[in-house]
């Protein structure tokens, strides 16, 4: 069974509230070297037998017309998952 990930992030322009108050919450962790998150969402998508360019170019459309809401969001990576 093959597996195509989909990441999808915030605009850049736009506030990320979760990312922000992740990054506010790291350092009070111990965690200083990091200096912004940002959140977005990560879809795994599974397919019978190896994944293929026609799955590929699915996963693509569906990440536009479904996965994502192209007005704030960006399509980040369709991409065959790593075994």
């Amino acid at each position: 069974m093959g597996r195509i990930i989909v990441d999808v992030m915030p605009k850049p322009e736009l506030l990320d509230p979760q990312g922000k108050a992740v990054a506010g919450a790291l350092p009070r962790l111990g965690f200083e070297q990091f200096t912004a998150v940002r959140q977005g969402k990560r879809f795994e998508l599974s397919v019978e037998g190896d994944v293929t360019e026609e799955h590929l170019a699915a996963a693509r459309e569906a990440a536009d017309r479904l996965l994502s809401n192209p007005i704030i969001e960006d399509v980040v990576r369709v991409a065959e998952a790593e075994a």
